[in-house]
């Protein structure tokens, strides 16, 4: 068993790792890309990667170097979606991801998944 010094210290160290949300985003909520959706598929441009870029900007181009969803982002970021989309609507509008809508699910698909998520 550890000691309580031990494990206070580190809880201080984990809270000066967090990054509140509107620190990444400057404040902002609003994306300048409208009508980003949370099954929106993202993909790294390959200029991305030498790009001057900030921390959380340079993860998401790592993440999308295949298609993935803004959720996706947002759950590999653990931020709220509001926040994924605002990142990658600024990553997008800089050129350095494509972004393009997920193909519509059909009513199998949706069941499928419904069933897939109540047997968790």
């Amino acid at each position: 068993m550890r000691d309580s010094d031990s494990v206070r210290a580190d809880l201080d160290n984990s809270a000066h790792d967090f990054v509140r949300p509107f620190v990444v985003t400057g404040g902002r909520t609003t994306p300048v890309i409208d009508g980003l959706r949370i099954e929106t598929l993202v993909h790294t441009a390959p200029h991305a990667y030498s790009a001057p870029i900030q921390l959380e900007q340079r993860e998401v181009v790592r993440l999308c170097q295949q298609p993935t969803s803004i959720a996706e982002i947002a759950a590999a970021l653990h931020v709220p979606v509001g926040v994924a989309k605002v990142i990658v609507s600024d990553l997008a509008a800089g050129g350095y991801l494509t972004v393009r809508e997920a193909p519509e699910l059909s009513t199998a698909a949706i069941e499928r998944i419904r069933d897939l998520v109540r047997a968790l």
